[in-house]
Formats: structure tokens, sequence, C-alpha cells
């Protein structure tokens, strides 16, 4: 494996690879890499013949007051996690190469799907994250691009803007990967205290009990998100941000649920982390399953 903070080097080298007919798998991060993210990379080596973890902390996605200077960062720990599992070339650049004239005058924006959910709370966030992913996308080139449900408004906002602005990659989601607990495994789960993280777990008990109610035949969201609400509010410490259903085609809020596909998703305070979840669900016919 070889760490590469070079953009001319790494293109450079994936060339080689290109000409010779090899597939390139890409794993986007921003460090401190946990499960979650080793899931990503270990569906990156089945389906690819050369495997790239970007990690770098992307200045243009954190907001005023947000976490960016507290981020956790250990490259020698992320370096040692990617060996073990074969990958090929880390590209760990600096913020004066991926930004060498300071903030960019052209960004990547996106509308209507960022208009709720993280988006709404989190004004620019993912401007700056379309920016530095096609940047990323730009500089790596790959075959396939892998994003974790965690995310989800990010992999649903991500997969429109390779479809509109026509990038050759296919984005391969993977699902979320939880601790036994049921907790989404995140960087920021670190913040948590003993006492946090003890109760982290029901922020997704909560969710699935409003995912429950709608397999049991309930269709007004309103009352769901309701549910969903009083119970991440019985969580000590807990300070729910938002809970809403959401139409996977536009991100928009839905009030009445019919066929289709959905997520239920939330954002919860709790101390200093910032944890996101969701249920993504398909509705046909009387049957509800996660989808």
């Amino acid at each position: 494996m070889e760490i590469i903070k070079s953009i001319e080097k790494l293109r450079k080298v994936l060339w080689e690879h290109r000409k010779a007919g090899k597939s390139i798998g890409f794993v986007p991060t921003m460090g401190y890499l946990h499960e979650g993210h080793l899931n990503l990379v270990r569906q990156a080596r089945k389906d690819n013949d050369i495997v790239v973890v970007s990690i770098f902390v992307n200045p243009t996605q954190f907001g005023e007051g947000e976490d960016f200077e507290s981020y956790p960062r250990d490259l020698v720990r992320d370096a040692s996690l990617c060996e073990k599992e074969g990958v090929d070339y880390i590209f760990a650049p600096d913020t004066h190469e991926m930004y060498p004239d300071g903030a960019p005058l052209v960004y990547v924006d996106v509308l209507k799907l960022s208009d709720h959910l993280c988006g709404r709370f989190r004004p620019g966030h993912f401007r700056g994250v379309l920016t530095v992913v096609a940047k990323l996308f730009n500089i790596v080139m790959p075959d396939r691009a892998y994003f974790g449900k965690k995310d989800i408004q990010q992999l649903r906002i991500i997969m429109q803007m390779v479809k509109d602005l026509n990038f050759p990659i296919d984005i391969v989601p993977v699902e979320t990967t939880r601790e036994p607990d049921g907790l989404a495994m995140s960087s920021r789960n670190t913040y948590l205290s003993p006492e946090e993280r003890t109760v982290a777990p029901r922020i997704y008990e909560a969710l699935k009990e409003g995912f429950q109610m709608i397999k049991d035949g309930e269709r007004d969201a309103t009352k769901v998100v309701e549910h969903v609400l009083e119970k991440l509010g019985a969580i000590p410490g807990a300070r729910p941000q938002y809970v809403q259903i959401v139409s996977w085609d536009d991100m928009q809020p839905v009030k009445e649920l019919k066929d289709g596909i959905y997520v239920l998703a939330t954002a919860v305070f709790l101390g200093p982390a910032r944890l996101i979840d969701n249920i993504r669900f398909k509705i046909e016919g009387g049957d509800v399953d996660v989808y």
C-alpha cells in the first residue's frame, strides 16, 4: 500500500493501472476509520482490481461553529487499518493541495434535494460535499465509488450529481454498519461520554418503533413522526433536531404514505455529538420492507 499526497502523482499512478485495463474502486472518507468505512473498503476490494481510499477532512462542508478543528484525525491508525484490508492507495492531501487558492470560486450546488433533513440545518454543507466529491472523482476517475446508507441524504444527492453531470461512475450504496446494540457507527461516536454511549442506541430503537407502526398499517406520516419524536425526547440528554419522513425520489416530506420508497430519518444531539440515522423502506400494496 502507498500513501500519496499529491494530485499529480496519484493521477499518474492510476493512469498506468487504467491503461492496463484494471478497474478502480474508490472510497472517499474523512478518516478516523471505523468498521462502517471498512465495510465500504471490503466491498470495493471484492468488486475492483485497484482500491483507493481518500482521507481528507474537507473544510468546505463544515459550517460556522461546527467541529472542523476537533474532528478526529489519525492517519497512522487509518493507514494500518487500510493496509490490513488490502487497500492499494491512500490519497491523503492537505488542504492546500485540494484548495491551493483558498476557498474555491466555483462550487457544485444542489436544488430541492437539500431543502430538508440535514440540509435544512446545515446551510452550505451539501454544496461543500458535492464540490469535494466532484473534485475527488475528477482526480481518481474511478469505475465505482462506495457510500454508506447512514448518510442517506448525502447518498441520494451524490447519486443525482453523478446522473445530472454525467460522471461515468457507478455509485454503490452499502448498508449502515451498526454496533451490536444497534448504534450506527460514526466517527463522531467518539464524542460520547460513557453515559451518553449507553443511551445512544435508543435513537435507532425509536426509528424502529416508527417503522413498525408503518408495517402495522399506519399511513399518516405525521403520527409516525410524532411517535418517534416522543421516544427520542425521553432519552436522557437527547435533543432531537428533526424527525421526518421524506420521499426517496425528491427528499421532500410527505403526509400520507402510499406505494413508493421513503426515508424515515432523524438527527439527534447527544452531548456534543450530532448523530444521524435512518430507515429507508418501500411500500408496495400491503407490503412494507426495508429497502
